[in-house]
This record gives C-alpha cells, structure tokens and sequence, in this order.
C-alpha cells in the first residue's frame, strides 16, 4: 500500500463507497431480510438507512477507512445500550422505505434473524458490519480496522464482541489470529428466494 490507511467517522458523503461494503459483511442475511422484489434489493435500504443518518445502518453508527482518498473498509462499534433505540430506528427506515405492508414482513424476517444474530447486551463493545474491499484482503486491513474501533472504547476492560458466519471460516480464521475465541454457535433454518442465513457464532476477545 502507498499510504497508511486512514480511519475517521463516517460522513454521509461516504455512501457510495460504504453501502456496497456493508451489504458485503453479511450479504446472505441482508438479502434475506431487506430483498422484497418489486420494491427493491438489500442495498437499496441499506442507502436508505446509511443516508438517513441514524441507528445500526445510518452512517452516524459506522467508521471508515481511506487509502489514497478512497474509502476500502468499514465497520460499526456499539453496545448494549444501543438495542432499543436502534430497533425504533430500525422500525421507521423499514416503514419509511418499504410502506406498512411490506414492511411489516421485513420487521418480522428482521426479528428472526436477531435470533440467529443477536444484538449486544450488558456490557461489551459488539463490532458489526465489518468489510475490507477485495483488493486489500489478507493485507492487514481487517486487523487494523479491529485495532481501531477496539480504541474507541472509554473502558478497556470491555469485551469485543463479533458474530461470524459458519459459511466463512476465513473470516472466522482471521479472527482466531486477532485473539478472538467463540462463545456460542446458534444454528439456523432461515432462507427464502432473496438469500439463506447460515449459523453463527459469536467470539469474543477479553484483551486488547
């Protein structure tokens, strides 16, 4: 790389770059939940909400990264506290894009997903949405970016908190290299026309 990546808050002018790497942490469970044909794909609510500015999808919630002035990564830290306010942000992007009829399907198939993918609680800082552009996997990105959003905590004691894929070990692997071990699998059943949501598992890293 010619220079360092360079990490900042989003900015609302980062949607074009930030939305495609968002839906790329988790397509399969975002087109499953935010696909509705005749209305639009995931990526579609995905501006939607980062545009609108608030709640685990508006770019308030998420961080980015810059190498030579183009943004390569992204990535949200949250915690706890953050669940019912982002679930009545949540409620009102769904309705807002998608109308109260459809909507409605999109808040339920949400609910289930947060079974096989639960939000944060207690205390913990939850790292979500996590993406390196292809061009700069397995150069270290992904591990800056962890490095970077773990500062943003105001206690370090704090435990980061993720949740993986089980169709992804190497997303997993990288993970494992970073310190982080799971916790828990939660299995899952979840699919449709738009996308198939695979298990789970959360890790957690106690140090660092």
């Amino acid at each position: 790389m010619a220079q360092p990546i360079v990490f900042r808050p989003a900015r609302p002018d980062d949607i074009d770059a930030a939305v495609p790497l968002i839906h790329q942490s988790g397509p399969a469970a975002f087109d499953y939940v935010f696909s509705v044909p005749g209305v639009g794909d995931a990526q579609a609510f995905l501006r939607h909400a980062f545009a609108e500015g608030g709640g685990e999808f508006g770019w308030r919630n998420h961080h980015v990264g810059e190498l030579d002035g183009r943004v390569v990564v992204v990535g949200a830290a949250y915690g706890g506290d953050t669940h019912w306010p982002f679930t009545v942000a949540a409620a009102r992007q769904i309705l807002g894009h998608f109308g109260w009829g459809r909507g409605a399907g999109v808040i339920v198939r949400g609910l289930r997903v947060e079974g096989v993918i639960p939000p944060p609680s207690g205390a913990m800082l939850y790292l979500a949405h996590l993406a390196v552009h292809p061009e700069l996997q397995g150069r270290g990105v992904g591990g800056a970016l962890i490095d970077y959003l773990a500062a943003l905590r105001r206690d370090p004691s704090l435990p980061l908190t993720l949740d993986v894929s089980a169709a992804n070990p190497r997303a997993q692997a990288l993970y494992e290299r970073l310190g982080f071990v799971v916790t828990r699998e939660r299995p899952s059943a979840l699919s449709n026309a738009q996308g198939a949501v695979a298990a789970h598992r959360r890790m957690e890293r106690r140090q660092g």
